[in-house]
């Protein structure tokens, strides 16, 4: 039996107060009270901490330091790493503090973080929650506040979110993101919680033909309940794994789940060992191997330039429809290199360097894959990423509903090219039956200025 002490009593009592009784001979009661008399010795370490609803794997120095994260986030598709890609993530972290939250696993990331990638950093600690009442310890919640970067591994994501969600832990994470800038990241399931809308896992997971087949299928859990903030991932779901096996088209299905929840569906995926890393102005770096492994990520967003761009067939029980004359689905692909020197910039969804654009569209539930060009969406504002109002339903035939947190005095409703088409004092509801079918913009206007959003009007 080995005691390795970190300089902090209260984690030493709880463990000698746990201590099978066979353990405690007078060796070990001797090391215990020589510890406590050389505090000021115990500086750098490596120590494992069990608790019952958690397991703790601490490497590096045990005071805390407080430097100056510079914010983004690192989406890894899953499998080995990209060095380059956490390297990104460490060096953004400056030189602080690095938390792991996982729900299995243990120490892989400890080494790894701490010197292996040869940036420094403070500490590395990952802290695997054993179950759901993992969320209630202050201890994690405390490093959570000191963390400057949080990464999230791979796993079940199903676990993250009912061991997380509504929770201290989501809201300290959310809290240090918004108001501390710190980086965060995740791989495989820990990238699949981050976007606005996730695919949960709660039922297990799905193939893309399960998916294509039925889209409310029980499997094809899409959930948009809050959970983790980022203001670029307001409207994506991301996936991962996407060459093993391939999940387009499960992906796709998500995306058209979300259009039916009034939502302007995007998509971001990785390939295995590829990561896109976004710096706070929103361009994302892709990571990868690049020309000696086909490493790729993708950018995916309804084609803009349709007049009616939802999904025609998305219902229980019937194969997914959503073609548009091959059209449908405007994709940029693009390849994941050591230098990151491909881009793509998620604030405007249309600026990429190195990639190439794509129609994707599924008929009866086949998806295909044509050539495409980028989509002219210079009638779309990207401030409809900031709406603090909702509209439904969207799409929507005849009223519309509105609800927003802001005094709104005015609504007004334009055309993609920017044409003002409908000006009426503030309503909860919106006769726009005379509208026809298309694509059109919702603007509120109060005291505090005015917010977008966009809409279907079939």
């Amino acid at each position: 039996m080995v005691l390795v002490f970190d300089g902090n009593l209260r984690q030493l009592s709880h463990l000698m107060t746990n201590l099978p009784f066979k353990y405690l001979n007078k060796m070990l009661l001797k090391t215990y009270f020589q510890c406590i008399t050389t505090i000021a010795a115990c500086v750098l370490f490596s120590t494992t901490f069990f608790a019952q609803s958690y397991t703790s794997y601490f490497t590096g120095n045990a005071t805390d330091v407080v430097t100056n994260p510079t914010g983004g986030m690192c989406l890894m598709g899953g499998a080995t790493e990209s060095d380059q890609a956490m390297q990104w993530f460490l060096q953004r972290a400056d030189g602080g503090d690095i938390l792991v939250l996982r729900a299995s696993g243990s120490d892989g990331y400890n080494d790894y973080f701490y010197t292996d990638l040869g940036i420094t950093v403070n500490s590395v600690e990952s802290i695997v929650c054993n179950d759901a009442s993992c969320a209630n310890e202050t201890y994690i919640h405390q490093k959570i506040q000191q963390a400057e970067a949080i990464w999230f591994a791979g796993g079940d994501q199903w676990n993250y979110v009912s061991y997380w969600r509504n929770t201290a832990i989501d809201s300290l994470v959310n809290d240090a993101v918004l108001n501390r800038g710190i980086v965060i990241g995740g791989t495989s399931a820990g990238m699949a919680i981050l976007g606005k809308a996730y695919f949960s896992a709660e039922n297990g997971t799905v193939s893309s033909a399960t998916a294509l087949a039925n889209p409310y299928n029980s499997a094809v859990a899409v959930d948009t309940a809050a959970f983790l903030k980022n203001t670029f991932l307001e409207n994506v779901i991301t996936d991962t794994h996407y060459d093993d096996p391939d999940r387009k088209g499960r992906h796709v299905t998500f995306m058209a789940r979300m259009m039916g929840m009034g939502m302007n569906a995007k998509g971001i995926a990785c390939d295995e060992y590829t990561a896109v890393c976004v710096t706070p102005d929103g361009i994302g770096r892709v990571y990868g191997d690049y020309p000696s492994n086909d490493d790729n990520a993708y950018f995916i967003q309804v084609n803009c330039a349709l007049p009616d761009p939802t999904p025609e067939t998305c219902s229980n029980g019937n194969p997914l429809t959503w073609n548009r004359n091959g059209e449908a689905l405007v994709v940029y692909q693009v390849k994941g290199t050591t230098a990151g020197t491909n881009t793509f910039d998620i604030s405007d969804w249309e600026t990429g360097s190195g990639g190439t654009w794509n129609y994707w569209s599924v008929n009866n539930g086949v998806l295909t894959e044509t050539t495409g060009v980028q989509p002219d969406c210079s009638g779309l504002s990207v401030d409809e990423k900031g709406s603090d109002f909702s509209v439904f339903p969207n799409p929507v035939a005849d009223v519309l509903t509105i609800q927003s947190s802001e005094k709104v005095q005015l609504v007004r409703i334009y055309t993609t090219q920017s044409t003002l088409v409908l000006s009426v004092p503030f309503s909860e509801t919106i006769d726009v039956s005379a509208l026809p079918a298309g694509i059109y913009i919702v603007e509120c206007v109060s005291d505090n200025g005015s917010a977008i959003n966009r809409i279907v009007k079939r």
